[in-house]
């Protein structure tokens, strides 16, 4: 999407240009991301930490640019101040709960092997006029999400079949893989989590109160509903069903979920 033309004193609608440049952490994360994928692909070092640098690094770019596609559309619908937030440098480290958008997802990944949603950026509402707009700045996100699972399931289909080493695709396939579950349980409507944001500006007053008295809980909500064998049963089995229709190979990314708990060969 593109930002509005720069004044010749640098500015963009009176913020500098420097809030639009992508900061050195992200770009770190990129190079980590192309750097452990070729190291993958040509088997130097050990491969196992390799794969293991290939999918958290690519978790955390895919984190990064889900938070970014709030900010940008949020900027977008009205508010400018989210630049000044520093959300549009897709800096990690400037997220509302640093831990809860970077450090817990990454845990589940190495042990459970899901895409939790991460964290948030914070955006003022009150600058956002209409129910379409807070919409859509809720949707960007997941949105962003089902994009990467459809195109890293493509390049699998595509890749894999002109060979190389089934770990750089493994490690594919789990990226892949990540991104479906976080598409799934960023669309579920849970008070707080992009989902129940996407229909919260519709509730009526009173639905809506309630739900605003639930969202800061939304994190634990959805632990505790996956947490129940029927829910959690009921998802797990609608996210493998989707992998099967998109033609992601399930036996493909377990290799690779073990491939990255290299501490355990």
């Amino acid at each position: 999407m593109a930002y509005d033309r720069p004044g010749a004193d640098g500015l963009v609608l009176g913020v500098p240009k420097a809030a639009f440049r992508p900061s050195p952490v992200f770009l770190g994360l990129v190079a980590l991301f192309a750097v452990s994928g070729v190291l993958t692909w040509n088997g130097y070092g050990s491969v196992r930490f390799n794969v293991f640098l290939f999918v958290v690094s690519g978790w955390l770019v895919s984190l990064c640019l889900h938070e970014y596609a709030h900010a940008v559309v949020a900027y977008r619908a009205g508010d400018r101040d989210i630049a000044h937030r520093g959300y549009l440098t897709l800096n990690p480290l400037k997220y509302t709960h640093p831990l809860l958008s970077i450090v817990l997802p990454v845990v589940v990944v190495l042990l459970g092997g899901i895409g939790l949603p991460g964290g948030a950026v914070w955006v003022d509402r009150h600058a956002i006029p209409g129910r379409l707009r807070h919409t859509l700045v809720s949707l960007a996100g997941p949105a962003t999400n089902v994009l990467f699972t459809l195109v890293l399931v493509a390049a699998l289909r595509i890749g894999i079949e002109s060979g190389g080493p089934l770990e750089f695709w493994a490690g594919v396939a789990l990226l892949a893989f990540l991104q479906l579950t976080a598409s799934v349980l960023n669309l579920l409507p849970v008070p707080g989590l992009d989902g129940g944001n996407m229909i919260q500006p519709w509730l009526n007053p009173q639905w809506r109160k309630m739900y605003d008295l639930f969202a800061p809980y939304g994190f634990l909500l959805l632990f505790a509903l996956l947490w129940n064998p029927r829910i959690g049963g009921w998802f797990f089995d609608a996210v493998f069903a989707v992998g099967d229709l998109l033609g992601l190979p399930s036996w493909l990314y377990a290799t690779g979920l073990d491939l990255i708990r290299f501490w355990q060969s």
